[in-house]
């Protein structure tokens, strides 16, 4: 056979060992040409095309063309979605539920969950069966934990940017809810963490730190919409409304470039106008990830301070 005679046999840059004998190759043939020409075997019976990279789309792929009842969930499912989640897709395991609760060994770096799906339950997405937005987050909201679940169901109910593109709302809440009615292990747990997520959160920075405030037994009115003097509205992430203290997060998504940095100065001006504002604190996304008892520390010393200061003094933490 000819040298592109395995290339016309592959799709999407996999080849199935099992296509290739049925095509007629002799399977000690085989593995010498596949070999030779710089095939990659990707997991037992899947060869990945020269070139090709393994990104987590196609092992996702190469699994369930050999295990074709497996449908793709949980954080796999997630990232597919582009729903955001504090894990990145190459960092956890390929993730499916075995709705035919069949399969008990996988291969490394495989996770099954023998669980039912309902068929509505079940989507096509880049040519994957994969579980609905509404199931996926379910199903993290079940498995936890709470802080991966509120940031992925937080994402999935709002506007999110993903690349250029931006992506509408998934899902809503009480589909949410309605897909955790199922009486599977972890689901109360889970219905008491939906009743944390707010759809108005703009980023994980955002969700994580009203967490870490909620944690802390303080709970400031998110996305707080003010007007200044001339008219102008100004949206908040958070506002302790008696205090007059305003506290911003600033997301990765937000910075390195001179027109978001422009756009920043205009807003915080704006924010500081506003007459119910008397103290703004700024936190960057590494303080609410890393530094958060600093931030939580602010916050607390900015609320029991006996005089505020002056109107339009804003006070950021160095970055």
């Amino acid at each position: 056979m000819e040298r592109s005679a395995l290339r016309k046999l592959a799709e999407d840059g996999l080849l199935l060992t099992s296509r290739a004998l049925t095509a007629g190759w002799p399977r000690r043939s085989l593995t010498r040409a596949l070999r030779a020409e710089g095939w990659a075997p990707l997991r037992h019976g899947v060869w990945l095309e020269p070139g090709r990279n393994p990104d987590h789309y196609t092992r996702l792929r190469a699994t369930q063309l050999t295990e074709p009842r497996l449908v793709v969930s949980h954080l796999s499912a997630a990232t597919l979605w582009h729903i955001e989640t504090l894990t990145r897709a190459d960092r956890h395991p390929l993730e499916f539920i075995d709705p035919g609760l069949t399969i008990r060994r996988t291969n490394p770096g495989i996770r099954v969950h023998r669980m039912s799906l309902a068929a509505a339950e079940v989507l096509n997405r880049q040519g994957l069966r994969v579980t609905s937005p509404a199931r996926t987050l379910a199903d993290l909201l079940r498995a936890g934990p709470r802080d991966q679940a509120v940031v992925a169901v937080d994402s999935a109910l709002g506007y999110r940017r993903t690349g250029r593109a931006r992506r509408a709302p998934l899902t809503d809440l009480p589909t949410i809810a309605g897909a955790l009615d199922r009486p599977l292990q972890g689901a109360s747990r889970a219905r008491d963490w939906l009743r944390l997520c707010d759809a108005r959160a703009g980023s994980p920075a955002e969700t994580i730190a009203r967490l870490r405030m909620y944690d802390a037994g303080l709970h400031p009115v998110s996305q707080a919409e003010l007007l200044t003097p001339s008219g102008r509205r100004v949206i908040l992430d958070f506002l302790f409304r008696p205090e007059g203290l305003a506290v911003e997060i600033e997301g990765y998504a937000y910075h390195g470039t001179r027109d978001s940095h422009r756009r920043d100065v205009i807003r915080f001006n704006q924010i500081v106008q506003c007459p119910e504002v008397r103290r703004l604190l700024r936190f960057t996304a590494e303080d609410v990830f890393h530094r958060p008892d600093d931030m939580l520390h602010e916050i607390r010393t900015a609320l029991t301070a006996d005089a505020a200061p002056k109107r339009g003094a804003a006070q950021t933490p160095s970055l």
